[in-house]
């Protein structure tokens, strides 16, 4: 009876260990929602600063994460992990910690996807609005002369005239606060070392690879493989060549190219490589008033970076 009694007693005590083992592993896998931005990428890794409370959580990607945009009600449409970029504001489910989160879906809009990948691109959308700012406020000046000219003939012209320009000038106020909040936003970005580049040239209207620099992509892979919390980034460029449309879509299927071979050839996760930027004929690398020149704008810049805080620990 006292041996039962014992192994009821030993049986009892393994369930309790077991059932409070289960208990502190669910809490350390509990479910976690985060809204934030992006404010770095090492990796598989993602800096997040959380929109409420600007703490910084740690997401990983996993092979199953999820990253979709919003497609009507109750539909969403897959995106490519690379649209992941610093500067991209996201919606995070998951499971882990409030540091650390493993993504489960990740979920972002249209339009802070165009917004984070036109800052990527080297583009700048605060000079664009002060550009249309500054044309409304020749616009206006241009404006009060003609009305200045018809008062003597029309009051009550000129007191409407007034009205819109006081609106004018509030909306120029509010834009100057959005520029200024834009500016800060992505100047909190993290900065990043580069560790290996490669440049890849292309004849004219092709975005063919050569077997040299099929050689140096799988060299800059190489290495890249071998870096802790690395990523790629892959921008693509035309000469003067053809009208403004083609040349923006040919540096599009260059990058594109570049891509396709370091994912297909070179073994190089797709989570480790930024959104291709496609810069069309900005940037060039030599002037387009010569054929080498323009042999030299036919690009596509590679780099391997790494957060300067991951670098700073290797």
């Amino acid at each position: 009876m006292n041996r039962r009694r014992k192994w009821i007693v030993s049986c009892m005590a393994l369930l309790c260990m077991v059932w409070v083992g289960s208990a502190f592993g669910a809490s350390d896998g509990k479910k976690v929602k985060i809204n934030g931005l992006i404010t770095g990428r090492d990796g598989e890794d993602l800096t997040v600063k959380t929109l409420k409370g600007s703490t910084s959580v740690v997401v990983v990607l996993a092979n199953d994460t999820k990253v979709q945009t919003p497609k009507g009600l109750f539909r969403h449409e897959e995106q490519a992990v690379t649209a992941l970029i610093p500067g991209l504001k996201i919606q995070v489910e998951g499971t882990g910690t409030e540091t650390r989160v493993v993504a489960k879906t990740i979920n972002l809009t249209q339009g802070d996807l165009l917004l984070a990948e036109t800052i990527q691109a080297g583009l700048d959308p605060t000079k664009q609005q002060q550009a249309t700012n500054t044309s409304n406020i020749s616009t206006n000046k241009e404006d009060i002369s003609a009305n200045k000219e018809g008062i003597a003939a029309n009051q009550q012209q000129g007191a409407a005239n007034q009205a819109a320009i006081a609106g004018n000038q509030e909306d120029i106020a509010a834009n100057q606060q959005e520029i200024q909040a834009t500016t800060q936003r992505f100047n909190e970005l993290s900065e990043y070392n580069t560790t290996a580049k490669a440049v890849v040239y292309f004849t004219t209207g092709s975005s063919t690879i050569s077997a040299s620099d099929q050689a140096a992509l799988s060299a800059l892979a190489g290495t890249a493989l071998g870096t802790a919390g690395y990523i790629i980034q892959v921008k693509g460029y035309a000469d003067s060549s053809g009208n403004a449309a083609m040349n923006q879509q040919l540096s599009m299927d260059r990058a594109q190219a570049v891509v396709a071979y370091l994912l297909q050839n070179c073994g190089v996760p797709l989570r480790h490589i930024v959104a291709p930027g496609a810069m069309g004929i900005a940037d060039p690398a030599a002037p387009n008033e010569t054929a080498d020149g323009r042999a030299d704008n036919r690009r596509v810049d590679v780099k391997v970076l790494v957060n300067k805080g991951v670098a700073g620990g290797m």
